[in-house]
């Protein structure tokens, strides 16, 4: 059996052989260029061999390859000590625990470097650091390391290994709870948060761990708890301050969020984060101009903050200047720019050059970002199909007639649907104007309880399957319970709004725990609706529209599934199609209200008079008047768009005709 060269460079810089690790590592490199175990070895050889010109051209490549590959960092710190450059060494160790905080080496390093340029706060921050690793552990500590250099099965089989003959160990639980979230686990990691804050009150981490994935859940008032406790126990810091004054935001207190806000940046003026949230709460209550001046401000405190540039962009109606687009262009060339950085940054500049008619340029920098998106995801337009097939051969019209008169009575929610940017956000701004309409947010219950009804064995979904053996009294009490855990969001309106797009997936379920709601399919031309959800970024979920061929498929996808339920369900969903709401705002007001059995009002008309917390990317196209902007947006990039015709197949063919 050949020997593998990577193990045998390995095996030769444990025996100090550097010289041959060096050569085997350049041997596979000029294999594989970009290979990043070889770099990293081919680095850490030459600077053992006093080549350092040689370790810091490999370093170079190594970043551009992994920007957030931590022990590339760490051996960036071990170069600048090598070359007498402290302040160099301690900016490197610094990334280095950023994106892998399981590095006890550059710990060590960074507490004796800040000591010796008289930085002791900070040393003493890293030495805690430090202790707390060495005080973990061996299996914990491997799984950290693995955790933060995207081994995540691997993390996860020490981690129940370990959980298992240690039950009560809190670290281990929060380790596996913080697995649970990358994999979008919620609620166990949500049980486990739970548990252990129980066994340690004390433990500040978990306790931000657990705010987290209370938000994540929408558990907004249970997050707020969790915060305002935190913030109790030490009134001045600014982490607990920021820390409340989000979730003040998701409760709706918008002045106690900004107050914090403010109370978080006379401490710390240049804090970008706290700025760009303040931005992100001012665009929400609609004051455009102060987010856009904290969006800057963030901007230029830390040049790199890629979310703050997109949130600019994100606004629609922003337009950047020559400059903020040059300075976009320099961070984008920098190799060492982090990983969701350079996504935001893409997304941004791609939206910069589109307002500037540079439609290839721009082109290019949506695809990057998607490209970029998608080595993130483990979506499978194959896994989508077979789902939405699912749905198709389980929910029949004699699953729906064997459970007429079952499920929760309730007629007050109203569902709209469909896909994203198919114009669902101005949908419910209209209905929310009505005096007996509450809107809401993109609520997860639906989603929740599909994912409850899988089960647990991987590979194994018992959904939808399961539904044609759920009993009357199982779908009275999911539609009980779906109405008594969103009441949280809902005003004093009898009737309420639950937006998620994604619950076109799940009418078969809606109608058979809910067969009173109401259902709005809100609908885009297809070729304008796909490649507008290309050329978003959203902040989770929605995997589907990071490619073209992947966002054509679920389109055409959406409709064979909508087409089912107009045929198993005739009547209970209600089309509007964004072209015809354009064009006839007042008769297709009155057609929804028509269908909800609720008197017209003008209020619905000046929607975009109505003052109301709005979350969603249309936010402040919902606060202008009617207009035909995203219309054919599509066309000037008609020239690279043939993989979404191919996609869509007949439904591009049928709405390009003339």
């Amino acid at each position: 059996m050949t020997p593998d060269p990577l193990e045998a460079a390995r095996a030769a810089l444990k025996a100090s052989d550097f010289t041959r690790g060096l050569a085997l590592a350049e041997a596979r490199l000029a294999e594989a260029p970009e290979d990043s175990e070889s770099l990293y070895i081919a680095a850490v050889a030459a600077r053992y061999l006093a080549r350092h010109a040689e370790a810091a051209a490999f370093l170079a490549r190594l970043h551009a390859a992994q920007p957030e590959y931590g022990r590339a960092w760490q051996e960036e710190g071990h170069l600048a000590t090598a070359l007498g450059q402290p302040d160099k060494a301690i900016a490197a160790y610094a990334r280095a625990v950023r994106f892998n905080p399981a590095l006890s080496a550059s710990w060590r390093e960074l507490a004796r470097l800040q000591q010796a340029a008289g930085r002791l706060p900070e040393a003493q921050a890293a030495l805690s650091q430090l202790q707390r690793l060495q005080s973990l552990p061996p299996e914990l500590l491997a799984v950290t390391n693995h955790l933060h250099e995207g081994r995540i099965a691997r993390a996860e089989a020490i981690c129940r290994r370990y959980l298992k003959a240690h039950p009560k160990d809190v670290e281990a639980m929060r380790l596996l709870a913080k697995i649970g979230q990358d994999l979008g686990i919620l609620d166990d990691a949500d049980f486990l948060l739970e548990s252990a804050v129980a066994f340690a009150p004390d433990n500040i981490q978990l306790r931000l761990d657990y705010i987290d994935v209370l938000r994540r859940r929408q558990k907004f008032e249970a997050a707020h708890k969790e915060a305002e406790a935190l913030l109790a126990r030490d009134p001045e810091n600014p982490l607990f301050q920021s820390r409340l004054a989000i979730e003040s935001m998701q409760t709706g207190d918008y002045d106690r969020a900004f107050a914090l806000f403010d109370a978080v940046l006379a401490k710390l003026p240049s804090d970008s984060a706290t700025l760009t949230s303040k931005g992100h709460a001012l665009k929400t209550i609609g004051n455009q101009p102060d987010a856009v001046t904290a969006y800057q401000a963030a901007t230029k405190a830390r040049p790199d903050h890629g979310d703050a540039w997109y949130a600019l962009a994100n606004l629609k109606t922003y337009r950047f200047e020559a400059q903020e687009i040059a300075a976009m262009q320099v961070q984008l060339a920098r190799p060492d720019l982090a990983f969701m950085d350079r996504v935001h940054l893409a997304f941004a500049l791609a939206k910069a050059l589109e307002d500037e008619g540079d439609y290839e340029a721009s082109f290019h920098h949506y695809d990057e970002g998607n490209r970029l998106k998608r080595t993130q995801t483990r979506y499978r337009a194959e896994a989508m199909s077979a789902e939405m097939t699912a749905q198709r051969t389980h929910c029949t019209a004699d699953l729906f007639a064997r459970n007429a008169g079952h499920g929760y009575p309730a007629p007050d929610p109203i569902f709209i649907l469909g896909l994203p940017r198919a114009g669902s956000t101005l949908l419910e701004q209209i209905l929310a104007s009505h005096s007996q309409i509450d809107g809401t947010l993109e609520l997860p219950n639906i989603l929740a309880l599909a994912h409850r009804l899988r089960g647990r064995t991987p590979g194994a979904s018992q959904y939808p399957q399961c539904l044609q053996e759920l009993t009357a009294d199982q779908l009275a009490r999911f539609g009980e319970d779906f109405i008594a855990e969103t009441r949280i969001h809902r005003g004093k309106a009898p009737y309420f709004i639950d937006k998620m797009p994604n619950n076109f997936r799940h009418i078969g379920l809606i109608q058979l725990i809910l067969p009173n709601a109401k259902i709005i399919d809100a609908r885009r031309a297809p070729m304008d609706c796909c490649f507008s959800g290309f050329k978003q970024l959203f902040a989770e979920g929605q995997e589907f529209t990071y490619g073209l061929t992947e966002i054509g498929r679920y389109y055409a996808d959406y409709v064979a599934l909508m087409d089912h339920w107009q045929t198993v369900l005739p009547g209970r969903v209600l089309q509007v199609n964004h072209e015809d709401v354009l064009e006839d705002l007042e008769g297709q007001t009155r057609r929804m209200l028509d269908y909800l059995g609720l008197p017209f009002e003008p209020a619905c008309l000046d929607f975009h008079k109505t003052a109301r917390a709005v979350r969603t990317a249309s936010s402040e196209q919902v606060r202008r008047p009617l207009n035909r902007d995203g219309q054919n947006a599509w066309r000037p990039y008609e020239p690279w768009l043939d993989d979404l015709k191919t996609a869509l197949g007949p439904l591009y063919l049928a709405d390009n005709m003339g």
